[in-house]
């Protein structure tokens, strides 16, 4: 039985970084509506099949429409709520990293934030949200994003507005959020906009009462801590309400919150931060919750690496939804989760172990955990710890080619046979990926994640051949 108000499920999809071919999408959500979700939040960010001027916004690994109708046609027969997200005031470098769009800005020099004294800017937001929303039907909700606006104030625009008397930085911010849902309301009157709330937590209640945005948002408030303070939490409902927001959404994470090039995903931290939620939950009157989305985030903005990649993070989510859904965990709900993976000895508190499941990607989930456990571990140890290596081997050796018969023979078998080893695994995991992720994700993880030992353990073994050449 799921914990209240916390009924709606949303599973975060972040497609700004290795956003999984449609054909695995479609392998996925019957997994996803078995594990306890009941919707989607859909963050297309530059996968949306954006035509007209908006066409330059489309990466070259972007959906087609009609990958996406039969993936949304999917979700709507597997019962699954989807709720598109477009990002419409900070959080938009995809947008303003293009030169037709740069004008737009805040800062002239950050591709982060929207200006919001621009009537082109509004216009901008509403010709992405009239394209995402002229693919989906029967939409309750949509997601304008508004979190994060660094550097909000600083451009010239907003500067000159600062100077009237009672303008504040809050009322820039509300401003632009009201312009945007206020315009969502006209065009789409039955969908409901929803926006982090992290811009609006420090703003007075006055400010935001008068600001007329609670009557037209639904805030969803973020943390993605194992140890997120419930009582501040359950104060913060309280604000919001007293404010006149007649919903919130809460917000978790099931990966892609614990480091920026994070690999592996700790479940027992995210599993914690779910518990935390519960509690929130249990603590907040259920005709005021609407739900939660559980975050999977993918990079940390549009310029990061990327962090844990889906497949190797679907335990987590699968424990944490079912967490949700039983409203806790339990030695009952963890053999629940292996079954359902197809994965004996499921580890919560240590990184996942090698054992393959039998989930879409779980090829890459157990590939993965060898190259980010052992790969440049087993590099290092023969490079930086084998004594042959470091006494007869040297960059000074290595460069003029000098090597000691005897001693070539303590270490080269072993540099081969570690390459040999590794080449293996890696092809494996290129394979797994390939069929998964398109080729400009393989590409970005391999040499993120796999290149820098590899290749290091490539030229020792080509300097050893150099260099026992030039000996004869």
């Amino acid at each position: 039985m799921a914990a209240g108000g916390l009924r709606q499920r949303l599973v975060h999809l972040d497609l700004k970084g290795a956003p999984p071919r449609a054909a695995y999408l479609r392998q996925v959500l019957p997994l996803l509506r078995t594990l306890g979700a009941t919707g989607l939040l859909l963050e297309y960010e530059d996968t949306f099949p954006y035509t007209g001027p908006l066409e330059l916004l489309r990466a070259p690994h972007a959906y087609s429409c009609q990958e996406l109708q039969e993936l949304l046609g999917l979700a709507k027969e597997q019962g699954l709520e989807v709720v598109p997200l477009v990002q419409s005031f900070g959080h938009m470098e995809f947008v303003l990293k293009h030169r037709e769009f740069a004008h737009l800005r805040e800062v002239r020099m950050f591709p982060n934030a929207l200006n919001p004294r621009k009537e082109e800017s509004r216009a901008l937001v509403k010709a992405m949200i009239d394209h995402v929303m002229a693919l989906h039907e029967d939409l309750k909700w949509f997601h304008i994003g508004c979190d994060e606006v660094y550097y909000l104030g600083e451009g010239e625009e907003s500067k000159q507005w600062l100077q009237q008397q009672e303008n504040t930085p809050e009322k820039l911010c509300l401003s632009h959020i009201k312009a945007v849902a206020s315009c969502m309301a006209s065009s789409y009157p039955t969908v409901t906009p929803i926006v982090w709330d992290d811009m609006l937590r420090g703003i007075s209640e006055e400010t935001l009462a008068e600001s007329g945005v609670p009557q037209l948002v639904q805030p969803m408030i973020w943390d993605y801590a194992a140890d997120l303070d419930v009582e501040s939490k359950v104060l913060l409902v309280e604000k919001y309400r007293r404010c006149g927001f007649s919903k919130v959404w809460f917000a978790s994470a099931f990966k892609g919150a614990t480091g920026v090039n994070q690999s592996l995903t700790l479940i027992g931290h995210h599993l914690q931060n779910h518990l935390q939620w519960l509690k929130v939950a249990s603590s907040t009157p259920t005709d005021v919750l609407q739900g939660i989305a559980l975050t999977g985030w993918q990079r940390y903005d549009h310029f990061s690496v990327l962090c844990e990649l889906f497949p190797v993070a679907i335990p987590s989510l699968a424990v944490c939804l079912q967490a949700l859904e039983n409203g806790g965990y339990s030695e009952t709900v963890k053999e629940n989760v292996e079954k359902l993976l197809g994965m004996p000895n499921l580890e919560i508190d240590t990184f996942m172990s090698t054992s393959l499941g039998t989930f879409p990607g779980s090829t890459i989930l157990s590939l993965v955990t060898q190259v980010s456990f052992y790969l440049k571990s087993s590099v290092d140890e023969l490079l930086e710890r084998n004594r042959y290596v470091t006494g007869w081997f040297s960059p000074y050796h290595r460069k003029r080619k000098i090597i000691h018969p005897i001693i070539m023979h303590h270490f080269q078998p072993d540099a081969i046979s570690l390459l040999s080893k590794w080449n293996a695994v890696v092809q494996d995991l290129q394979v797994a990926m390939e069929q998964v992720f398109h080729n400009s994700t393989v590409e970005e993880w391999m040499e993120e994640n796999v290149h820098p030992s590899l290749q290091k353990l490539q030229q020792v073994v080509d300097d050893l051949e150099k260099a026992i050449k030039a000996q004869t």
